[in-house]
């Protein structure tokens, strides 16, 4: 398999000659890095947040638009296919990059979640042990989701762990609570599944390939409500097919039906875990519906939508 930054960086080339028209900003930073709006000021839609779910997933997925409905509304939704969802998902499109810094002297911090493929120049998570690749190359993209622009302090943090010199350090930023927020969040169906299994223990490699649905969810500029309707779309309104290798019996856990906490709609969730992502149980980060077909055994179809629930949460009038 080719370097998994690289394959990104040649889409990170595509945003770049299409700014304009993707309506995303770009800036250069002193060290060198290259800060790109794709959420925070700038307006960016619909295409500008499938192009960069591309380069989430390092050009090794699908990913469109179509219409569907939700409790009746007419609903974007986002589609992603993978025939590599242990490259694309684990190893690159999963935010699996907590970025947390102080400000200088009392002044204002940073905060924000990384994806993309720059998780794989590091592979200190362990996802990148059990699928055994690690990657190499000497430009590299961090998809970070903040409601801050990112500094230097973020590009030279990201250049020092990944090897890459700051001048080759591209670090795409967007808000949860806008439209390429909302975008990225629904097409990350088919990681949450992907991902739910191996926390259940099943071998990533032995999952062959996988297709993911959801809703746009509606955008709001208050974080915590952006969060709860992203987060929802997905519990409540992703469907995912996913071809496995091994019949397994952790089955019957991967839909978020089976957690403990289905049926509370997720701002409530994040209220109640005092916003702090890292004390959310992992079991509620998960599809609402999940077809498992297993190669040469069962199909199995696990969970079920709850259009009532994604309406309210949307807050269809």
């Amino acid at each position: 398999m080719e370097s998994l930054n690289r394959m990104a960086i040649e889409l990170v080339d595509e945003v770049l000659d299409f700014a304009d028209e993707l309506g995303v900003v770009v800036y250069e930073l002193d060290s060198g890095a290259t800060v790109i709006d794709c959420g925070v000021d700038a307006e960016a839609g619909l295409e500008a947040g499938l192009l960069l779910t591309e380069v989430q997933t390092a050009g090794l997925a699908t990913v469109q638009t179509r219409m569907d409905e939700v409790a009746g509304a007419p609903v974007p939704h986002v589609e992603l296919t993978t025939d590599h969802p242990a490259l694309a998902l684990l190893c690159s499109q999963k935010a699996g990059w907590e970025l947390a810094f102080e400000g200088e002297e009392g002044g204002p911090g940073f905060d924000g979640l990384g994806s993309g493929p720059a998780r794989a120049l590091v592979g200190q998570e362990s996802e990148f042990q059990a699928v055994g690749y690690y990657d190499e190359f000497d430009l590299t993209v961090l998809t970070i989701e903040s409601i801050d622009l990112p500094d230097d302090a973020v590009a030279e943090h990201v250049s020092e762990l990944t090897g890459v010199e700051p001048s080759g350090v591209f670090l795409p930023t967007f808000a949860t609570g806008s439209t390429v927020g909302s975008v990225t969040m629904a097409a990350r169906a088919a990681e949450l599944a992907v991902f739910r299994l191996f926390e259940l223990g099943y071998d990533p490699t032995d999952v062959l390939t996988v297709s993911g649905s959801a809703p746009v969810a509606p955008v709001s500029y208050d974080e915590g409500v952006a969060m709860g309707r992203t987060n929802d779309a997905l519990a409540y309104g992703g469907q995912v097919y996913i071809q496995v290798r091994e019949d397994s019996d952790v089955f019957d856990e991967l839909p978020s039906t089976a957690a403990e906490e289905y049926g509370t709609p997720f701002e409530t969730v994040f209220e109640e875990a005092d916003w702090d992502f890292y004390e959310v149980p992992g079991s509620v980060f998960a599809p609402a519906q999940v077809t498992v077909d297993v190669v040469d055994g069962p199909t199995r179809v696990l969970g079920g939508t709850d259009e009532e629930l994604l309406a309210e949460s949307f807050g269809f009038a």
